[in-house]
């Protein structure tokens, strides 16, 4: 039989069981209901007739003149409702009696002195009709007591078996349908802890037969999957830990509890621990007795925006310069529907080698440009004498071509003095003196030397500062000269008559300077170009930009040096709007003058 059909026919029965139970109840209620209400209809209502009817005679022994003819007339009506409800053997008896005795009262005249035997006669004989209707009330509701009693006893034994029907059917019927889960179940929790030889024992035909068989055939499809991929899945790890372990960079991968999973052997050497020592231990303890690791992790657990950083390690005396990488690894798994955090990948790459090389370039451009100055100073004051008409004149032509020649030669010396300020940037030459500073001085500063490059295109300079800005944390000298580069930017790729805006605005910790211009603007697919060196980009035209590329290049670097961040919104033909920001100094605001319009 299966699991169904034993559930069904265990409701069926507690049904049958509640309908003979509330059937039986329903016919013991209706059968005591006319019991009573035969009682009350005819035995009831004969002693009422009858109390009333004692009444009355009891009206007529009063020597009233017309009362007794007036209670023979009303007892003689209830004694005809009597007549009408005779229910008990002998009760005829008594009526017919109480009949012929008020016939025989009725005829006495008012004075005879038989009226009180025939009254005494006649309330004898209510009497006796009261008494008999009161011994079959008493009887009745004996009976009636009796056939409640057997039916109480008949009911209790009714619900009795009912609740061992019932509890050996709960008891049953859940078991026949729980006992196969138990054997699922079990089965399952094996199969969970990768045991998947632990089949279910089928010992029936019912739905969980059906059920374990199907079990156990996925179980022998498990098995034959887990036998079948587990070569392949160790193959692919070894070959991951193999590219891993040949990689000439240092690689580590940490966990949510920043415990080391894997760590290469250029990993290792770099923290000049074996293998053994490193894998599995936590960074916070290796931390403690390792010094590269207590300099690393700080950077690995530091929040901000993923990117390289520099990270320099001091080996034997000799400093090794790594590029770090720091990044968390999630992906979204689509058997749970969520992200899962795989770990924290930490990869250093030695730069040592490039560091030497850049260090050398930078000493070569150092020494070049400062060669290339000395006699460009000297062709400049040369051509200066030839100027001058106290040497001796020159015709247009040979003018012309002076002209021409001092303008290329400032054209070089602007760009030697650019590849010295970027040498002795990079050398650390060029130290950054960040002092708290106000945004009005450093406007003025830079301002101040462009009024006279206004004039020939007839722009108009806007400074709009705002009352209450924070002092700011910046070298007063190298910031004026980014701000007096971009303003000369503006001025160059502005239009006649057209407008340049300088503003600045709190943002959080910082203050952002901006230079608006009216110009061509710049395409979004140059905007991160322009920051490069010697970078060349078209303008809306095609043509490319006049400069040499270094100037917005020395400017990153000051910018950033400083901790701010140097910035463009462009769009061709919309103008452009250059902006960088400076930490504040966290010293009292300075409310500066008023700027109007130059």
């Amino acid at each position: 039989m299966n699991i169904k059909t034993k559930i069904t026919l265990g409701f069926l029965a507690v049904l049958a069981l509640l309908l003979a139970l509330g059937g039986y109840a329903h016919y013991t209620v209706q059968r005591l209901d006319r019991s009573s209400r035969t009682i009350l209809q005819d035995n009831f209502y004969s002693v009422e007739v009858g109390q009333q009817m004692l009444q009355t005679l009891a009206g007529a022994e009063l020597h009233v003149p017309g009362a007794r003819a007036q209670s023979l007339a009303r007892f003689g009506d209830q004694l005809q409702r009597e007549a009408r409800n005779i229910t008990e053997p002998g009760e005829q008896l008594l009526v017919d009696s109480l009949t012929r005795e008020l016939a025989a009262a009725a005829a006495l005249p008012a004075d005879s002195p038989g009226w009180a035997p025939a009254l005494a006669r006649m309330r004898d004989l209510t009497q006796r009709v009261v008494a008999l209707n009161l011994r079959a009330v008493t009887r009745r509701n004996e009976l009636a007591n009796r056939t409640a009693k057997v039916a109480s006893r008949n009911l209790l034994a009714f619900v009795a078996l009912s609740l061992l029907v019932a509890l050996s059917l709960a008891i049953g019927v859940p078991e026949a349908a729980v006992g196969g889960l138990r054997k699922l179940s079990a089965s399952i929790e094996h199969a969970a802890q990768g045991d998947f030889a632990t089949s279910i024992a089928i010992e029936s035909r019912d739905e969980f037969a059906q059920v374990g068989l199907a079990f156990n055939r996925l179980l022998r499809h498990l098995n034959e999957f887990r036998n079948t991929n587990l070569g392949e899945v160790l193959t692919e790890r070894n070959r991951v830990a193999s590219i891993v372990q040949t990689l000439d960079e240092a690689l580590f991968l940490f966990d949510e509890a920043r415990v080391v999973l894997v760590a290469n052997p250029p990993a290792c050497a770099l923290l000049g621990l074996p293998q053994a020592q490193v894998v599995g231990q936590a960074a916070d303890q290796l931390a403690h007795a390792n010094p590269v690791m207590a300099s690393l992790l700080p950077l690995v657990t530091a929040p901000g925006p993923a990117g390289p950083q520099p990270f320099t390690v001091d080996q034997a005396g000799e400093e090794s310069h790594y590029r770090l990488l720091v990044h968390n690894e999630t992906w979204f798994n689509p058997v749970r529907s969520q992200m899962e955090f795989l770990g924290t990948i930490v990869a250093l790459h030695n730069i040592s080698d490039f560091k030497r090389l850049d260090q050398a370039k930078s000493q070569y451009l150092a020494t070049v440009s400062h060669e290339l100055k000395t006699p460009l100073s000297t062709i400049h004051f040369h051509l200066k004498l030839l100027l001058d008409q106290r040497v001796g004149p020159l015709n247009a032509e040979q003018q012309q071509m002076v002209g021409t020649l001092q303008q290329e030669n400032q054209r070089l010396l602007k760009l030697t003095r650019n590849l010295l300020d970027v040498a002795r940037h990079e050398s650390g030459a060029i130290p950054l003196q960040a002092r708290p500073t106000t945004v009005a001085d450093l406007v003025a500063a830079a301002t101040g030397p462009l009024r006279l490059q206004l004039a020939p295109k007839a722009l108009a300079l806007t400074v709009d500062l705002p009352a209450g800005l924070p002092l700011v944390l910046a070298d007063l000298e190298k910031t004026a000269w980014v701000l007096l580069n971009l303003l000369a930017n503006a001025v160059r790729y502005s239009p006649e008559g057209g407008r340049i805006v300088v503003s600045a605005a709190c943002q959080g910790d910082y203050v952002q300077l901006s230079v608006q211009d009216v110009g061509p603007g710049i395409a979004p697919e140059h905007q991160e170009r322009i920051f490069q060196r010697f970078a060349q980009v078209p303008d809306a035209g095609g043509a490319h930009r006049e400069g040499n590329g270094l100037g917005l290049s020395i400017s990153h670097e000051f910018i950033t040096t400083q901790g701010g961040e140097l910035g463009v919104r462009s769009a061709p033909g919309a103008g452009s709007t250059f902006f960088f920001t400076l930490p504040r100094a966290h010293e009292p605001s300075y409310s500066p003058e008023s700027f109007s319009s130059l």
